[in-house]
């Protein structure tokens, strides 16, 4: 038999009918075609069996004539026509039984009709139910009998990658068997890994059934002779929370299905749209690891807030700015002003913006933040309603080496931009500060507190000096830790390093960090800007802290290397500046809830104006004048809770215990 096959599959007429998929209007025929041949078997089989023919009082002509027309109104309006035939799973036979069932109701209710105006049938109404029968039988028939062919045809190839997949459920059975049957696939579904609590069947659909044990993982794999893990999207916080580091630790490679499309005639062949599941298939990324639930991005809130305002963006091509230009765009903003001084990432950014937000008025502003005059400019020719500031250097060992410029960029800028947003009578400001501002230990994380101070300082005295009832610029900060992905983070530098073929390098092995994808913590810093009414410190839930040196491990385990053996991980010391952990609170402050569980208010430190003003501008004056020292340690004395660590400026803190 199986030269039969081989043969048919040669041959033009396999090209044909089954190598391309069929046009939807061919499948949609065949359909009908099946059902006039159940009505003319039932006619046959009357004839032939001596019974009479299934002929009600109206002309037997006109039952074929009906029979199309429903059938094939009904197979269009629940689309079973749309399926790819050789790729029937179990969801073609739900739809084909609905087309039976609704077809055979719209037949007897036009029976019924009929009957009632002009007083005759069409149909017997067991005929309509025999021909349902038959027909569904023949329908489904026809399904299974092209994928047989076009298995046989197409036999697994034996240069397929075993995988195992993960899960019992119906989902993860249907995706094994899609892909053990798919053409030029390159997965072969070896087994099933269960998870679930209970006993296991030792087979599905001829796949055996492995039981999720840490303590095997490694036999279990090796046994079907498998190193790879298949799952499905849905299936992340599994892997992440429960799974992922054990089967890393056992060199097993995690693959994922991004999206599962349904394949139908409509969407295959289309340029671009790719019909294989294996085409869905990638490598897990560290970032999935480390990522959260997804985050909630048609906020009502937020819209109601942004659409139809001009909002004034700094730091606009950066990793932050960047993506709050995404977002408030996407919430319908009517006028976007970019600001930032990198001119390539600027047009770049352009070139984006154009293409994904065509109908959105963007407009690039070069300057920079430090100057006044080029700033106060921007505000007076565009009118800003917000402001969200992300423009700041931020880069911990290179501050320590250049602190004059954190102090002028982060601060003086700030302040620039606070002062000509309150005089510019601008709706809201939202700043973006960080977690290295609590407790900070560096240059920039000090410059960061500092500029908090000012923020908030400003709005209590703009609110004090107003008014009663009359609006006053609302100034809120937003806190949080590292995100994935952003300009310079330790993710991309580990993956470079990996790609190089080691070694890794990580500053101590003790270090942890909060981490959060650039997508939500530019979702929740929209959501507090809304949110606040003025003077609020925002902080957000970070999650569980992340030790580097296991996001090193985790990343050459993903690379398919084993850490310390293909790949060695160095320690090189704690940089200037850097500590072992960051806080979002310090011990002073306390938080209160908002409508939004990831979204807290730091109970902080009422500051007065006119003595921040004061040390400001002192720190400023020495920071333009050069004096490092003389600025450094202004700045300890203006916020105490700031205590260098592994930095030049120790000897500071030493000096300023000793005056005491």
């Amino acid at each position: 038999m199986d030269w039969i096959f081989k043969s048919f599959g040669q041959s033009r007429l396999y090209r044909l009918l089954l190598k391309v998929p069929l046009p939807q209007w061919m499948v949609l025929a065949l359909d009908i075609l099946v059902i006039l041949a159940a009505w003319g078997f039932l006619c046959l089989y009357n004839i032939f069996g001596g019974g009479p023919v299934p002929e009600a009082n109206a002309p037997l002509w006109l039952q074929p004539i009906v029979l199309a027309i429903v059938y094939a109104v009904t197979d269009i309006t629940v689309k079973s026509y749309q399926r790819i035939i050789r790729l029937s799973v179990i969801e073609d036979g739900y739809r084909v039984f609905m087309l039976v069932v609704y077809a055979t109701a719209v037949l007897i209710i036009i029976n019924v009709g009929v009957d009632k105006i002009l007083g005759y049938q069409i149909f017997r109404y067991f005929d309509l139910l025999l021909i349902g029968v038959v027909g569904f039988s023949l329908l489904m028939t026809m399904r299974l009998l092209i994928k047989y062919i076009f298995i046989r045809i197409n036999s697994p190839k034996s240069d397929r990658i075993p995988v195992i997949v993960l899960g019992t459920s119906i989902n993860s059975v249907i995706l094994a068997n899609a892909l053990k049957h798919e053409t030029s696939s390159k997965y072969e579904p070896v087994a099933l890994l269960h998870t679930a609590e209970g006993s296991t069947s030792q087979s599905i659909n001829g796949l055996t059934v492995e039981r999720f044990d840490a303590d095997r993982i490694a036999d279990i794999f090796a046994r079907h002779h498998s190193t790879t893990l298949l799952f499905l999207a849905s299936q992340i916080d599994t892997i992440r929370s429960t799974y992922g580091d054990v089967l890393l630790q056992n060199g097993i490679t995690l693959l994922r299905l991004n999206q599962v499309e349904e394949f139908s005639e409509e969407t295959e062949g289309k340029a671009g749209t790719p019909t294989q599941l294996s085409a869905h298939i990638n490598n897990i990324q560290i970032e999935d690891l480390l990522g959260r639930d997804p985050i909630k991005t048609d906020n009502p809130l937020v819209k109601d807030n942004i659409a139809g305002q001009t909002v004034l963006i700094t730091g606009a091509a950066g990793s932050i700015g960047s993506e709050i230009v995404r977002q408030v765009a996407a919430f319908g903003a009517k006028k976007i002003i970019l600001v930032d001084q990198a001119e390539t990432p600027m047009h770049n950014m352009q070139l984006e913006m154009k293409e994904r937000f065509p109908g959105t008025d963007i407009v690039l502003y070069i300057a920079d933040v430090v100057n006044r005059a080029r700033m106060a400019r921007a505000f007076d020719q565009y009118h800003p309603a917000i402001v969200y500031h992300a423009a700041a250097y931020k880069h911990v060992p290179m501050m320590e080496i250049n602190p004059t410029e954190a102090i002028i960029t982060n601060v003086q800028g700030t302040m620039n931009l606070a002062d000509l947003a309150l005089n510019n009578k601008v709706k809201k400001f939202v700043m973006i500060s960080t977690d290295k501002a609590v407790n900070p230990s560096n240059i920039m994380g000090a410059t960061k507190r500092i500029a908090e101070i000012y923020v908030q300082s400003l709005f209590f005295k703009a609110q004090a000096e107003t008014k009663y009832g009359q609006p006053v610029t609302q100034f809120i900060t937003t806190r949080f830790g590292n995100v994935l992905g952003s300009n310079g983070s330790v993710i991309p530098l580990f993956r470079s390093q990996i790609e190089r073929g080691g070694p890794v390098t990580v500053t101590h092995k003790e270090i942890i960090r909060y981490f959060m994808t650039i997508q939500e913590a530019c979702s929740l810093v929209l959501e507090a800007g809304c949110m606040g009414n003025g003077g609020e410190i925002y902080i957000f839930d970070m999650g569980k802290p992340v030790k580097i040196y296991d996001l090193a491990c985790r990343m050459i385990s993903l690379a398919g290397l084993r850490p310390g053996k293909d790949i060695q991980i160095v320690e090189t010391g704690l940089r200037p500046g850097e500590k072992l952990y960051e806080e979002l609170l310090n011990d002073k402050e306390k938080t209160t809830s908002t409508v939004n569980h990831k979204i807290m208010i730091a109970k902080v430190q009422r500051y007065d104006y006119e003595q921040v003003n004061r040390y400001l501008m002192a720190i400023i004056r020495f920071a333009q004048a050069g004096d490092i020292h003389s600025m450094v340690k202004e700045m300890k004395r203006f916020v105490p809770e700031y205590k260098s660590m592994n930095s030049q400026f120790n000897a500071i803190d030493a000096e300023i215990a000793q005056n005491k």
